[in-house]
């Protein structure tokens, strides 16, 4: 097979795109380096069989060049992170939606599947304890610019399915919750290499909010292989699938177990949302996601226990303190 990843040099990215090359398959990698790191595909250059694209997703003759030669799109190309979608709220809205508009069309022009990633922000403020895939979604003002988000990606996936709907285009949605690992950097805000980088500088953890804001967290080896085995499955289309871990733990105790993990001797630092952000910024209490629907299709799709996904994590900032 032979797979075009946008946004391949992102976190998410860059590891689909080394799953998918080591199990043998072709992989052309698209990404403009707006968020994405050449470093993140540096040790797959050893694969003949990848190809790297610096582009935009919006250069419509390119995209038609390599939507049009592949067998299947990993869709993984957005605007991330509370901080970036914060300081960049035009530009995100632009990207996320757009972009995912452009590659639908073409997809549907060359009849490719498409594997579009979302997010559990579609929910929004839906504080429900699991979190289904056909739950409300529950959003705050338009003046929050958080929310843009949020209704972005949920578009998205309106677009997604409407392609299969009416011309049954090969489509399918993946709400991601909170994965981390290694090459995650918390540059836009990611909660768990912000905090492990800290730990290790000795620094204050920085905590946002009161910390009993609930998360759970997923490794991105478990992530991605879920993902790959997905886009092949003819009965994932037109579906929508959370991709998450089933254990709850509140920032301020995964802050405690970071602490212990690098074994540091910082200390934790509550800082109120209004500091960390802006003012009016809202934040959801829990985000548990119900993965019962994935998990009957492809079996356990989170086995990586929290513990060694954020030993990978620590270890991978231990050999670059250049970049934490």
């Amino acid at each position: 097979m032979k797979y075009l990843v946008t946004g391949g040099a992102g976190f998410i990215g860059s590891h689909l795109a080394e799953e998918c090359l080591q199990n043998g398959n072709e992989v052309v990698v698209l990404d403009n380096f707006a968020t994405g790191r050449r470093d993140n595909l540096k040790h797959l250059e050893k694969y003949p069989h990848l190809k790297l694209v610096q582009d935009s997703i919006m250069n419509y003759s390119r995209m038609v060049e390599l939507v049009g030669s592949c067998d299947a799109v990993f869709h993984m190309a957005a605007a991330v992170g509370v901080e970036y979608i914060l300081e960049n709220p035009l530009l995100s809205i632009q990207i996320n939606f757009r972009g995912t508009d452009l590659l639908l069309e073409l997809a549907n022009k060359f009849q490719k599947c498409v594997l579009i990633a979302s997010s559990s922000e579609v929910y929004g403020r839906n504080n429900k304890v699991p979190l289904r895939e056909d739950d409300n979604r529950t959003y705050g003002s338009t003046a929050v610019v958080r929310w843009s988000y949020a209704a972005g990606k949920a578009l998205d996936e309106f677009l997604g399915l409407a392609y299969w709907q009416t011309t049954h285009l090969p489509v399918v949605i993946i709400r991601f919750f909170n994965i981390i690992g290694p090459r995650q950097t918390g540059r836009y805000g990611m909660v768990v290499p912000r905090l492990v980088c800290q730990a290790l500088r000795g620094e204050d953890l920085t905590v946002y909010g009161n910390g009993q804001q609930s998360r759970t967290f997923t490794c991105v080896y478990d992530a991605v292989k879920a993902v790959r085995r997905l886009i092949g499955m003819p009965e994932a289309y037109g579906q929508v699938f959370n991709i998450g871990g089933s254990k709850e733990i509140t920032i301020l105790d995964l802050a405690k177990r970071i602490i212990e993990l690098t074994d540091s001797k910082s200390t934790i630092k509550i800082v109120p949302y209004e500091q960390a952000y802006q003012s009016g910024f809202e934040d959801m209490e829990r985000r548990v996601p119900d993965v019962s629907k994935v998990e009957k299709l492809i079996g356990c799709v989170n086995p990586t226990s929290l513990d060694d996904t954020i030993r990978s994590v620590i270890e991978f900032f231990k050999d670059r303190p250049d970049i934490r």
